[in-house]
């Protein structure tokens, strides 16, 4: 059973291990989280960051012929598994021996199997999906009739790592609601609703206007131009708006370089150029079908970027359409055209948006609150565990 030490009733401040899945934005929001605590002196947080798999690794989470057409083989339930008994093994090294106060674990899939563990320490999830949201839109799968039968398997495992946390922080409304179905039954009053913040110069200070009679430039932010939609977005430029903005793409991707379109493909997380990148531009466009929760999204409007985006995941609490950017079923290339042209003709609408985004961000998606709320939340439980801990002694 947990307990306080007498140091950490006393003056030693309390030390956190925060475990990250580390996979797409997850990397974007450590990264800005350990720029926070770096900041303070009231807590210790260290931090497990998750790798990839090793070569037998690869081999137990490979699809398997045949099955893998109809997504029958489970193959993003064994990759997860694959992933969570590399991250259990880490963990528990890291707490061998050592006075850790408690864990914050973003998010409960890369700790399935590990409740029990759980259990011993004072836990805090932070989550920005569910496995059954997550089911129909896993990048390298189509979905089948099947998938969502399949899918409902994984709840043997993720049930139990979202019962033994204490708190639980849901990125969204949409998460919350699946948290609280009947999927997995999680208390009301164990989740609360946190908008994941992003660390940017502009919280603090709004950004400079930019020169109404410019060229507009089109920013796109994603590994994967595949997986991100960006294909669709260079196929639209190339086709139908060439003549009339320049496309800036930062991508991992290899694009050759042409007349208007400028290719970044070396930007790592927390890499300052980004902010410089965003301010030469004017409009962001991130059609994608499968993230949930951007961060690309977030830095742009902060940057007093007009979004164009689709409606899915927490996107819609993200950009405020009409408001901040418009949400349009990405999957019409015309409906992400017609956006994209509305905004490259009228300057004042891209300013009106951008500045109204800049503001959204500034006051709901600071990286410094979501890290005091979720540094709270563990004090909190931790005190929780340490008092029941007294009243059991006796």
């Amino acid at each position: 059973m947990y307990s306080h030490s007498n140091e950490t009733l006393g003056s030693a401040v309390p030390t956190y291990l925060f475990v990250n899945e580390n996979i797409g934005g997850h990397r974007t929001v450590h990264a800005a989280l350990e720029r926070c605590f770096g900041e303070r002196s009231d807590v210790r947080v260290e931090f497990v960051h998750g790798q990839g798999p090793s070569l037998f690794g690869k081999i137990l989470r490979a699809p398997i012929p045949g099955l893998a057409r109809w997504d029958l083989d489970l193959q993003p339930l064994r990759a997860q598994l694959v992933h969570s008994f590399s991250m259990r093994r880490r963990v528990s090294k890291a707490l061998a021996g050592r006075r850790i106060d408690g864990l914050h674990i973003y998010t409960q899939n890369t700790f399935l199997g590990g409740a029990k563990l759980l259990r011993d320490y004072p836990t805090v999830i932070t989550t920005d999906s569910s496995g059954m949201l997550n089911a129909m839109s896993i990048p390298y799968r189509t979905p089948t009739r099947f998938t969502k039968t399949m899918s409902r398997i994984s709840l043997l495992w993720e049930r139990p790592v979202l019962a033994a946390a204490d708190k639980i922080f849901a990125n969204s409304f949409r998460v919350r609601d699946s948290l609280l179905s009947s999927d997995y039954r999680v208390p009301a009053e164990k989740i609360e609703r946190l908008e994941m913040g992003i660390w940017s110069p502009f919280i603090d200070h709004e950004p400079e206007t930019r020169p109404m009679g410019r060229r507009p430039t089109i920013v796109f932010s994603g590994i994967s131009l595949e997986r991100k939609g960006g294909l669709m977005l260079l196929d639209l430029w190339r086709n139908e708006l060439k003549n009339d903005a320049d496309l800036l793409l930062i991508t991992k991707d290899h694009v050759e370089p042409e007349h208007g379109l400028r290719v970044i493909d070396d930007l790592q997380p927390g890499d300052e150029r980004l902010w410089t990148l965003l301010a030469e531009s004017d409009i962001m466009c991130f059609p994608s079908l499968i993230d949930q929760a951007p961060n690309a999204v977030l830095e742009a409007s902060s940057a007093g970027l007009p979004v164009v985006s689709n409606p899915i995941g927490a996107i819609p609490e993200m950009v405020i359409d009409g408001e901040t950017g418009f949400l349009v079923d990405c999957k019409s290339p015309e409906r992400v055209l017609e956006a994209l042209k509305t905004l490259i003709r009228d300057p004042d609408l891209r300013h009106r948006l951008g500045h109204a985004g800049s503001r959204h961000v500034a006051r709901n998606y600071s990286i410094r609150r979501s890290a005091d709320t979720i540094i709270n939340a563990l004090d909190s439980v931790s005190a929780t565990r340490c008092d029941k801990g007294e009243r059991d002694a006796f």
